[in-house]
């Protein structure tokens, strides 16, 4: 049962691990009262100091105060916008990775999202242009990575959170951008939501039950791209593949294409990037082709879809060459060379590492990127090819 009001528990968190995304604001100070007040000792609140207000430091600090003052575990998160490009995404994207990461497995991440929250994505989503992804607006409940984004007040009016921090005379902060008309946003929520509330009774809600009929669609659309995926293996390793995929009807084409950017939580392109990139499938097999849109790009190579949100960041943790050396005395790391020759462990003869790469399908992007792993000058193995020597 959906929360309705902010009198019970909401039943889905009864015994969950939760963590408030704790901005300061009245909403998530609600949020974090009402949840600390049903769910004591199963809450921990974090932060994330965006540094874009002068104000952020004392926000940060209020927020430290107010979980101590309520026993919550607290924690705060220095992010760094680029100021250069688009604020508002790059906010949201750095934001939303850093929950990601503070996350522990199952644990429950709760956001104070409401339901003029939703109205305002609605009409967002809606003088965009979108379709029925957009116009679903908020999901109540995602996976998120390993965990789960939750939005309890997602059915809950705005009168009611302030009607309880009133009730319980709470103290939030007020960041000024929220008057800041030049973001779109602001204006909805300040001139054009209060004169449609003057003409239609009940707009708010109305709004709301037609995102939840999108996002009842959306699920039907989702079903099918899972099917197409799952029967056509359109998806190996993270990579879409292209010929499989060119056998679908082109609508079926493109809800997988549309799908499976949703699922890696990029922002959907617009039309016009995706007939590109559908038109990227009919490119030479060898072709190497580059889309971007937003912060994300997508390249073909050999016949595969990589789809990459900005500069993806490259661990070693993930190798076990590295994990076996990294201790070894002298260990160093070091990246190909022009014209280098190596030995395969096991093989009798050498070959030019350019040929062992083209073998492994490494995309040309990535080649230079591998890292060369040495011990006492001596080459032992190179990430995602194993163990070598020197020719």
């Amino acid at each position: 049962m959906a929360l309705e009001d902010l009198a019970n528990k909401d039943p889905f968190l009864i015994d969950k691990n939760i963590v408030i995304a704790l901005s300061g604001g009245i909403d998530s100070v609600v949020l974090l009262h009402f949840l600390n007040s049903h769910y004591p000792g199963n809450i921990r609140a974090v932060h994330i100091n965006h540094n874009l207000s002068k104000h952020s430091k004392d926000w940060s600090l209020f927020c430290k105060e107010l979980c101590h003052k309520q026993g919550v575990e607290f924690k705060s998160i220095d992010i760094n916008i680029k100021t250069s490009s688009n604020i508002e995404e790059n906010a949201r994207k750095k934001r939303y990775n850093s929950l990601k990461s503070e996350l522990s497995k199952n644990e429950v991440l709760c956001t104070a999202h409401h339901q003029e929250d939703q109205s305002e994505t609605f009409l967002l989503q809606l003088f965009r242009g979108s379709g029925v992804a957009g116009l679903a607006s908020m999901p109540k409940m995602k996976s998120f990575a390993d965990a789960f984004l939750y939005r309890p007040f997602l059915n809950i009016s705005k009168q009611l959170i302030i009607d309880y921090a009133t009730k319980y005379n709470l103290d939030w902060v007020e960041d000024d951008s929220n008057n800041n008309l030049n973001f779109k946003r602001n204006l909805l929520r300040l001139e054009l939501i209060p004169k449609l509330e003057s003409g239609f009774d009940g707009v708010i809600k109305n709004i709301s039950r037609s995102a939840y009929h999108q996002s009842e669609a959306l699920k039907l659309i989702n079903d099918l791209a899972e099917i197409d995926i799952e029967k056509f293996n359109l998806v190996i390793n993270h990579r879409i593949q292209v010929l499989p995929l060119t056998q679908l009807p082109s609508r079926r084409i493109a809800n997988v294409l549309r799908y499976y950017i949703a699922q890696s939580g990029f922002l959907m392109p617009s039309n016009k990037v995706l007939t590109e990139l559908i038109s990227v499938l009919t490119a030479k097999s060898d072709a190497q082709v580059i889309l971007k849109w937003h912060l994300y790009e997508v390249r073909r190579y050999d016949n595969e879809l990589y789809f990459f949100d900005g500069e993806p960041e490259r661990s070693n943790e993930n190798c076990p060459l590295f994990n076996k050396l990294k201790d070894q005395t002298n260990f160093t790391i070091r990246f190909r060379q022009d014209g280098q020759r190596v030995r395969l462990k096991g093989k009798k003869h050498s070959s030019s590492l350019k040929k062992i790469l083209q073998s492994a399908n490494i995309p040309p992007w990535e080649r230079d990127k591998l890292r060369m792993y040495y011990v006492n000058d001596t080459l032992i193995g190179m990430e995602s090819i194993g163990e070598m020597s020197e020719a």
